[in-house]
């Protein structure tokens, strides 16, 4: 490789799959406008397994997080976050990027930090409605924070924030509803619910759908992403629902071939539901959380792309399977709002802001 013609970014970000999957949306672009890609993450985070399952160099430090209560774990922590930004440092001046992206998550701060040490220019990025802690954090030591939704920019420093929207990989718009059927043996004769609960699976959700599971498929056949240790083996074998811990390269497919889908609101996921056109019905995590997803589903409702039922709003089998029959019913109306969504190159925007950005 040539040094002196190719630029290196250091992409970061982890935690949760909403922290990795909007850089690895950016790499194609990256690497067709002549970067060469590496990432910092944690030691054991979900984001391990995403970027070296992608074949892209991976660099693990010491991360910590840094909680809004008191806690214990916030006199240890600290030293882990400590340990991470020297582990940055070194790790910086032995790779020299001219740019760093930052997705957010409490592995990215001690990057960021140590990218504002040694003057390396860093653009952030927040996908939720309001910004987690960690990127407030970072706010304060890189130059560019760009968001997911337009009304963020309220809640971040004007001469810093930029709307742009959320990546989204492209090959999520290639999907093919045959092959999507195929994969989750289904024959075509009943419209597809796709329930995902997010990278860290849901108890509360999974449990929920599996409890209306006998009246949905009177009317569906059920798709169910319920998240790493979460399979239920009793349920293996009961025709019309399938069930697996993450659906990763398929996904494109099983979008395509979903007619509607139940999930949590992180903004990474409804973000891909928008782009596809893919009806949603929102039940957002609130239970030790800082309402970031409410306030996601929230906004999606006011635009008519989603509908929303609180976890509170489940008293039994019925308020969940009348809720999705009631989005089924009206999918067309949801499905015309989407339509009207004014897609712009996020991606492409993204990347003319990291090259403005790069040090030479």
């Amino acid at each position: 490789m040539d040094n002196k013609s190719t630029k290196l970014i250091v992409l970061t970000g982890g935690g949760t799959a909403g922290h990795v999957t909007p850089n690895l949306a950016l790499v194609p672009t990256l690497k067709a406008q002549g970067y060469d890609v590496k990432y910092i993450g944690s030691k054991a985070g979900i984001e391990r397994n995403l970027i070296e399952g992608q074949g892209i160099p991976y660099y693990p430090i010491s991360s910590g997080k840094v909680r809004r209560y008191f806690d214990l774990k916030n006199f240890t922590d600290i030293f882990r976050v400590a340990a991470g930004i020297l582990q940055s440092i070194g790790l910086l001046r032995k790779l020299k990027p001219n740019v760093i992206f930052s997705k957010g998550g409490f592995v990215a701060v001690p990057v960021v930090i140590a990218a504002k040490v040694l003057k390396i220019p860093c653009v952030c990025h927040e996908s939720d409605y309001t910004p987690g802690l960690a990127n407030k954090i970072s706010a304060k030591f890189a130059p560019k924070i760009l968001t997911a939704f337009e009304s963020t920019l309220k809640y971040l420093p004007k001469e810093k924030a930029i709307y742009v929207g959320s990546p989204v990989r492209k090959e999520l718009l290639d999907g093919d509803a045959k092959a999507g059927l195929d994969f989750l043996g289904f024959d075509g004769s009943k419209p597809v619910l796709l329930v995902l609960g997010g990278s860290q699976g849901s108890q509360r959700l999974n449990k929920a759908v599996r409890d209306a599971l006998p009246m949905l498929l009177n009317s569906f056949d059920v798709a169910h992403g319920c998240g790493k240790g979460n399979l239920d083996e009793t349920l293996e074998g009961t025709k019309g629902y399938v069930q697996f811990e993450y659906i990763n390269q398929e996904m494109p497919h099983v979008l395509k071939a979903a007619n509607i889908a139940v999930s949590r609101s992180g903004a990474n996921a409804i973000f891909e539901y928008l782009s596809v056109g893919l009806p949603s019905l929102l039940v957002p995590l609130e239970v030790g959380s800082r309402g970031d997803q409410v306030l996601n589903a929230e906004e999606f409702v006011s635009k008519g792309y989603s509908k929303m039922l609180r976890e509170t709003d489940i008293k039994s089998s019925d308020d969940l399977y009348n809720s999705v029959m009631d989005l089924y019913n009206n999918r067309p109306k949801y499905i015309e709002a989407m339509q009207n969504f004014a897609k712009n190159d996020t991606i492409e925007h993204i990347v003319s802001i990291i090259n403005s950005c790069a040090k030479k």
